[in-house]
């Protein structure tokens, strides 16, 4: 299939494939729009089934990151790189190396930062061979960002709650997470500490024994997780979750996570809707880590993260306000503000002024 013709392209300004004999490398970078500033996003590893499936997870995580950074109100455009292979078995130095010099023949039109699969550990390896990348910084959490998507999908959560239920906190509501790595944990940890009874699953059993262990979070089968009876459910895994096959069995009224791309397709926000269910925009409230790596990249004072990332708390307000007002569903209209922000001589909005 031609890249142009795939229904997931969308205008992208650049897709390259990268290869390297020597370290085994098979990597696709797409930058999909750099109106705001350089295409930023995160350098995903994983063991695709296919070049296919690659393509389109490189397609639709890098137009994500061009919305969710025109929602946070950041001088950023949307970038996203993908690594064709097992973290835990297929990663070497050598590898990293690889990318790192894949990157920068592109000169600086797109900056990696940590995702899932890799580290800030990664990032330091392939910066020998390209300082565009970030997630670097020797301070807040060695430059792991992912302590601030946490944050922005908790605060996303207590909004959607106050939404819904008007309730001010979550205390003693049922919350499954799918999903306990880097910020599924986090996230989880942050829940609990509010007063929710957290329900926890994850393909690695030590990330589930650690959330058992030192949160008390309640095991789940991944396998029953999506239907279970709570009032949220938090995907932070891998995306394409929610789909025609699992919608009809969410019995969470509210789906607020971290995990990119969670639709499936553009008719599963409708079939959200249709079925009551408030769903949060993945790249609005996930936000938090990618207003983290701008802090790192632009040397700002990161005492003014803390309330950067509180903006998305507003954001998500009027997202909510305006899908009830105008009956549509939040991912259309998300997608449409950040698209009327991305138009010539548009201010941002109200919520990130």
């Amino acid at each position: 299939m031609s890249v142009f013709s795939h229904p997931d392209f969308d205008s992208h300004e650049l897709v390259v494939f990268g290869a390297d004999a020597a370290s085994g490398l098979r990597a696709i970078i797409a930058v999909h729009d750099t109106t705001l500033g350089p295409g930023v996003g995160g350098c995903r590893m994983y063991p695709y089934a296919s070049d296919e499936a690659a393509l389109m997870d490189v397609l639709r995580l890098s137009r994500g990151m061009t919305y969710k950074s025109a929602l946070a109100g950041l001088p950023l455009g949307g970038g996203k790189s993908v690594i064709v292979g097992d973290p835990r078995k297929d990663k070497s130095p050598a590898l990293l190396r690889a990318m790192g010099a894949f990157i920068d023949s592109l000169g600086g039109r797109y900056v990696a930062a940590e995702d899932s699969g890799t580290a800030p550990a990664d990032l330091a390896v392939m910066a020998e061979r390209t300082r565009h990348v970030s997630g670097l910084a020797a301070q807040d959490h060695a430059g792991d960002p992912s302590p601030s998507t946490a944050r922005g999908v908790f605060l996303g959560i207590r909004t959607a709650v106050r939404h819904r239920l008007g309730a001010d906190s979550c205390a003693g509501l049922r919350v499954a997470v799918q999903g306990l790595g880097h910020v599924g944990f986090r996230l989880a940890e942050l829940l609990c500490e509010d007063g929710a009874t957290v329900y926890g699953a994850d393909v690695h059993a030590e990330n589930v024994e650690r959330a058992r262990r030192e949160l008390g979070v309640q095991v789940v089968d991944p396998r029953d997780i999506l239907s279970l009876d709570v009032d949220v459910l938090a995907p932070c895994a891998l995306g394409g979750v929610l789909n025609a096959q699992s919608i009809p069995a969410l019995r969470a009224g509210i789906v607020a996570g971290a995990a990119n791309n969670q639709l499936s397709t553009p008719a599963d926000g409708a079939r959200l809707a249709q079925r009551g269910i408030l769903y949060c925009p993945d790249f609005l409230i996930n936000a938090g880590g990618i207003i983290d790596v701008h802090y790192q990249r632009s040397g700002l004072d990161r005492s003014g993260l803390p309330a950067h990332i509180q903006r998305i708390q507003d954001n998500l307000e009027e997202v909510l306000r305006r899908a009830d007002s105008e009956q549509r569903p939040t991912d259309e209209l998300a997608e449409a503000l950040a698209r009327e922000y991305l138009q010539p001589g548009a201010a941002p909005l109200r919520a990130t002024a």
